[in-house]
């Protein structure tokens, strides 16, 4: 079965009788009249679809946990429409525990992930109600326990492993290979399990956590993770007498970027999971333990895209290479210049024109290396024309910065016709008033 993560646009996506491109009912020519450009689009319809989708797909197995991977893009709006969708959430920072509290309160449906948490992140997430803290390491083993002493408290803990599975992704978003800077070794579990029992008594450990990498498109590797995980179950109850009852799986589930990408459907990796739970359990004489799930990019990669205006043109005479330049680049998706990302983009308002050229999409900033799309075929372009780059509803938002001064985009949510700003465009007062004069 199909699921929207296996699409390149939004679900809502359509040309409109003017032959505009149109999102969640919504012109997007309108649109940018209306909020500017740059500007992030996303299509709520695609976000709960895609959430439901993932709740369906695990229906058969009971103890499953859901919870957004924040990082992929994290916003007040963005917590209101998962945490209505049954999902918790997989916080890094302050920033993102902080952005749920504001929301609901506490953060009782929330894990904090991370490989160098600090002490007031630490303190947050204990004087909030965390439901889980992922330790990453012997020094915060040592420095929770303190907080937690000094507080009169125990912490319920995972230990995140690395389970020395490789993806073939990129390098930089593989996550449980044996060298990586994130968890413990299994060469090192013992050791973490032994300090837990011997000296850390107001940390109480309730399983283990691995997050295997992202942008995945191979299916087994969930299914090895399973029983690599599982394994390691079996052998801690036989060691130690601890009778862990949750596995973290954490996310990864890749997105069609392109036409030629091939990712799998939330169907096809909770098939490959429940299987190995099933054997893996029986195998070792195990009860099925509670699993939680993090999808991130997979939630809303495909929901969102991003707008700019197209202003100059330049062809190379020796080459003739043709650049057109936008009103954005890489300070609000700087992914391509980071993984050489690759994208498919429209023009918003020339769907009806047949004549195409092959162009580059570069970018407005001071680097050599800010281009968005190489060698693309569009309707030639015109300055002010509108272009559509689609799937960049991941880590776009999340990764933007102000480089070159320049301003961070407004993020509009489109449903049903309407187009409501959820994220504000920053402006120059905004962007000097954190300044300070000698």
């Amino acid at each position: 079965m199909e699921t929207p993560n296996q699409n390149i646009k939004p679900v809502t996506t359509k040309i409109n009788e003017k032959g505009n491109i149109e999102i969640g009912g919504c012109d997007l020519v309108d649109v940018a009249k209306k909020h500017g450009t740059p500007l992030y689009i996303y299509c709520e319809k695609t976000i709960r679809e895609m959430a439901k989708a993932y709740k369906d797909a695990f229906s058969s197995y009971k103890k499953t946990h859901f919870m957004f991977a924040s990082k992929a893009f994290m916003t007040k709006a963005i917590v209101q429409i998962l945490s209505c969708e049954g999902f918790g959430f997989d916080t890094v920072s302050g920033g993102e525990m902080y952005t749920v509290k504001s929301v609901l309160g506490d953060l009782k449906t929330c894990l904090l992930n991370g490989n160098n948490k600090s002490e007031e992140e630490l303190n947050m997430a204990i004087d909030n109600n965390i439901r889980l803290i992922s330790v990453d390491n012997f020094l915060e083993l040592a420095m929770l326990n303190r907080i937690a002493k000094s507080k009169n408290k125990t912490v319920d803990i995972l230990l995140r492993i690395t389970p020395g599975i490789e993806c073939h992704t990129h390098k930089y978003i593989q996550t449980g290979h044996l060298d990586s800077k994130f968890g413990f070794d299994l060469t090192q579990l013992d050791e973490a399990i032994e300090s837990i029992v011997e000296d850390y008594k107001n940390l109480n450990l309730k399983g283990l956590h691995a997050h295997i990498g992202s942008q995945i498109f191979e299916t087994k590797v969930y299914y090895d993770e399973v029983k690599i995980m599982l394994g390691e179950f079996k052998r801690i109850y036989d060691k130690f007498g601890i009778k862990l009852t949750e596995m973290n799986l954490g996310g990864g589930l890749g997105i069609n970027y392109t036409i030629n990408d091939r990712a799998p459907s939330v169907y096809e990796i909770a098939k490959q999971i429940i299987d190995s739970i099933d054997k893996y359990t029986e195998e070792y004489n195990l009860e099925k333990p509670t699993i939680c799930i993090e999808p991130g990019r997979s939630i809303v990669g495909t929901a969102g895209v991003t707008l700019y205006k197209v202003g100059t043109s330049k062809t190379i005479p020796i080459s003739n290479k043709k650049y057109v330049a936008v009103d954005g680049g890489m300070a609000d998706n700087p992914r391509p210049s980071l993984y050489q990302a690759v994208y498919e983009a429209e023009v918003v308002n020339k769907r009806d024109k047949n004549k195409k050229e092959k162009i580059t999409i570069a970018g407005r900033y001071c680097e050599s290396g800010d281009i968005l799309i190489n060698d693309v075929e569009l309707p030639e372009l015109n300055s002010n024309d509108l272009l559509c780059i689609y799937d960049t509803g991941a880590y776009g938002y999340s990764m933007s910065s102000n480089y070159n001064r320049t301003l961070k985009p407004a993020v509009v949510l489109l449903n049903n016709g309407s187009a409501k700003e959820i994220v504000k465009r920053q402006t120059y007062n905004q962007l000097v008033e954190n300044d300070m004069l000698l």
